[in-house]
């Protein structure tokens, strides 16, 4: 295997002239460093392991495992993270033990099921349990395996819902791994929360000791506090990362640079640098956004190729049958293919094997989500190559100007909202359907039992009975709770979207419905686009045609917010912080149609839909007079200030934690009737909250400074997708003053 690094010195020295390249960063080689167990591996198992020899990270994760005690394991990627799970399954599996393995994704369970079959263990058998398992194959699992690999929806819908069936699998429970932690964020990471709960209250039931539970994770922030959230109890972290690594080479390119001020196709620019990284002899993996971007990269890069180059060039995405997705893996892995253009599909841990290369398509949106794709080039420890290219947005720009934090900065933290009670309600009512309800829950849901129960019984899908002293909630709904859950959302409604053939291509959550499925609306899945021709609002679907793909929409709406309460509030600067519960009514009056190519307005309709209310949690700034006076700021100006500068804050607040600009939304007036002030709100947009209004109040500092600076460095006279304007904007991004703003947030922080 030859070294790329002389390679990768040819390609980043003939780019070093080009304006857009604005920094490489050197991370140099690290060597391992090794530990011993505390105690020898069964003489039967140590037969079976590829190796007895373990990183010193490793060795303190299965010495914590086999003692018992609850962990998260938070290191690189390529790290060996799996083995820190698989030896004290299979030791445990030697005396009778079981465990279940839990995974976001198939892929990921189907390759860590390759892993463990291949040791061998004498008397362990493992079997994936998804979706694609036949009723034969399931009733095999069943009877069969002692190690599951599968994922939150079957443990959900299947396993806990028909806990009688797994009776004997549950007792012996000793082991749950929760693999990819930090993409249990949010609304799926709450309901996975509460799964866990479920799942350990059935194995106190059948006599099982409490399991033992393994998490994995790439490097974020807090990762010991997000996985007792979910498990329910205190774990300990191990994340001292001991592997070995060439050096890499990290590249920022901003074709901001050379633009002359002109907008710039961002897939053009990562196709051009995968072209010249694959024309080295470099294997290249691009990551871009969405799945049409993975498709366009991937044309535009197989046109700029020779010929026979061309041909080792794959896309990879969501939407691919799952043996054209297994069959690229192994091409991937064999070393067949010199390039791969995904979404952040490839970002979590399938065996790809090693690249040298890694294109970015845009900021990922967070420090953890950077780290893990570059992570993925780099073979054993030979040197390695990643290009971030920049978009337009605020957050790219940020990072373009502040290379360091992409190098120093802590990965931020992901949250979850245990409290919310679109989640926790529906949980209770499995609980209750699987098991009568007791006091002695309240061990799983300290502080949601008694709500829960309440609404319940209120919902009549609970009844409440006595036996002696002792009452108990027993299940009253029709049917089985479960399969009306959806772990990704936590509105109680989904909207389906359907062809003329009557086949059903996807689903939209209820809240988001009217903005991207009303008549006339271009609705994007798997690549293909589709029009919206009809919105039936009594059975919850959409009828769609195919559309060419040229256009697409924005919906216009108004929207108005009530404050319900405030349960905190602190100053920031000269401005007043709150924090609270929040309704927000929303109602889409129109949408305007635009070419993709040009982002030219081809047409403009009005829509008449009705209003849709949301209770979640927010922040909100409140501006004193003469904070606004000493801004220099009049009254025609107020509400483009305000408007621009919530469009800047929420555009940077994933500087701050694991979201996205699409998991917030926000509100401005000149005049709410609650704070009788100029407001600023940023909410959750989801029903109950998704913890993210929690952690911007506590970053509510760094935030404000970072959303100024935003305002101050972008060199645009009067805004632009760089600093205030929104792709999300129900009003079109009007009105917007970017200097007033600035002004205003000069006044507040000054």
């Amino acid at each position: 295997m030859s070294d790329p690094a002389r390679k990768i010195a040819a390609v980043l020295n003939s780019l070093a002239e080009d304006a857009r390249l604005v920094h490489v960063e050197q991370i140099p080689a690290r060597s391992e460093r090794t530990a011993e167990l505390d105690r020898a591996l069964p003489e039967e198992l140590q037969l079976c392991l590829p190796h007895t020899q373990f990183w010193s990270h490793q060795a303190q994760a299965i010495n914590l495992a086999r003692s018992g005690e609850s962990l998260v394991v938070a290191t690189g990627t390529a790290s060996g993270k799996s083995l820190c799970y698989q030896v004290p399954i299979a030791e445990s599996v030697l005396s009778g033990g079981t465990a279940l393995m839990i995974y976001p994704t198939k892929a990921l369970a189907r390759d860590q099921l390759l892993s463990l079959t291949s040791w061998e263990v004498p008397g362990l058998t493992a079997a994936a349990y998804d979706g694609d398992c036949s009723p034969e194959e399931r009733s095999w699992v069943r009877t069969h395996a002692n190690v599951l690999l599968t994922n939150p929806e079957m443990v959900h819908q299947t396993i806990l819902a028909n806990h009688r069936r797994w009776a004997k699998f549950l007792q012996e429970l000793k082991f749950v791994v929760v693999d990819e932690l930090h993409t249990l964020r949010g609304v799926f990471g709450t309901h996975v929360a509460h799964i866990l709960r479920r799942l350990r209250r059935l194995v106190r039931f059948y006599g099982g000791e409490e399991p033992t539970v393994i998490f994995s994770s790439a490097t974020i922030g807090e990762p010991a506090k997000l996985a007792s959230g979910i498990c329910g109890h205190e774990v300990a972290v191990v994340q001292s990362d001991a592997s070995p690594s060439g050096m890499r080479s990290i590249a920022l390119w901003n074709p901001a640079e050379a633009s002359d001020g002109e907008r710039w196709s961002i897939n053009a620019e990562a196709a051009l640098l995968a072209s010249r990284l694959i024309s080295a002899g470099l294997r290249t993996l691009v990551f871009c956004g969405s799945r049409r971007g993975t498709e366009v990269v991937a044309s535009a890069l197989r046109d700029s190729l020779d010929e026979s180059l061309a041909e080792q060039v794959r896309s990879y995405r969501a939407g691919y049958l799952a043996h054209e997705r297994r069959q690229i893996e192994a091409e991937l892995l064999s070393g067949e293919l010199l390039g791969v253009v995904a979404t952040n599909a490839l970002e979590l841990g399938v065996n790809i094997g090693g690249l040298d290369a890694v294109v970015m398509c845009g900021y990922p949106g967070t420090i953890a989500s950077f780290r893990q794709q570059l992570g993925r080039s780099g073979r054993e420890q030979l040197g390695s190559v990643a290009v971030l290219v920049a978009a337009e947005n605020s957050l790219d720009q940020w990072m373009m100007r502040h290379p360091e934090e992409l190098f120093n900065r802590v990965s931020e933290p992901a949250v979850i909202n245990l409290d919310n009670p679109y989640v926790f309600v529906p949980h209770l009512g499995c609980a209750a359907f699987e098991l009568p309800l007791t006091r002695k829950d309240s061990e799983y849901w300290p502080t949601q039992l008694d709500e829960g129960i309440r609404q319940l019984v209120l919902e009549d899908r609970a009844i409440i009975t006595s036996q002696g002293d002792e009452q108990t909630v027993m299940w009253s709904g029709r049917g089985t709770p479960a399969p009306t859950i959806g772990l990704r959302s936590a509105s109680r409604g989904e909207f389906r979207i359907m062809t003329r053939g009557g086949q059903m291509i996807g689903t939209v959550d209820e809240s988001r419905a009217y903005e991207v499925l009303h008549e006339g609306a271009v609705y994007l899945h798997q690549g293909a686009a589709w029009t919206v021709i009809e919105l039936d609002l009594a059975s919850l679907s959409a009828l769609v045609v195919p559309a060419d793909g040229d256009l697409y929409t924005q919906a216009r709406s108004s929207i108005s917010i009530r404050l319900l309460g405030v349960d905190d509030q602190r100053p920031v600067g000269a401005s007043t912080l709150h924090i609270g519960s929040v309704e927000v009514t929303s109602q889409v009056t129109g949408f305007q149609t635009k070419r993709v190519s040009t982002h030219e307005v081809i047409s403009r309709d009005s829509l008449e839909l009705p209003p849709v209310h949301l209770e979640t949690r927010a922040v909100w700034y409140t501006f004193a007079d003469d904070v606004v006076q000493s801004a220099r700021i009049d009254p025609t100006e107020l509400p483009g200030a305000l408007h621009a500068s919530e469009h800047a804050a929420i555009g940077i607040l994933p500087l701050f934690t694991i979201c996205d600009r699409w998991d917030v939304g926000g509100v401005s007036t000149e005049w709410l009737p609650e704070t009788d002030a100029p407001t600023v709100v940023i909410h959750d947009a989801y029903p109950g909250g998704a913890g993210i209004a929690e952690l911007a109040f506590g970053v509510a500092d760094s935030h404000l400074a970072a959303t100024l600076e935003v305002l101050q460095r972008c060199p645009c006279l009067d805004g632009c997708p760089s600093c205030v304007q929104s792709p999300k904007c129900g009003n079109g991004n009007e009105p917007l003053d970017k200097a007033a703003a600035r002004r205003l947030l000069q006044a507040t922080l000054l």
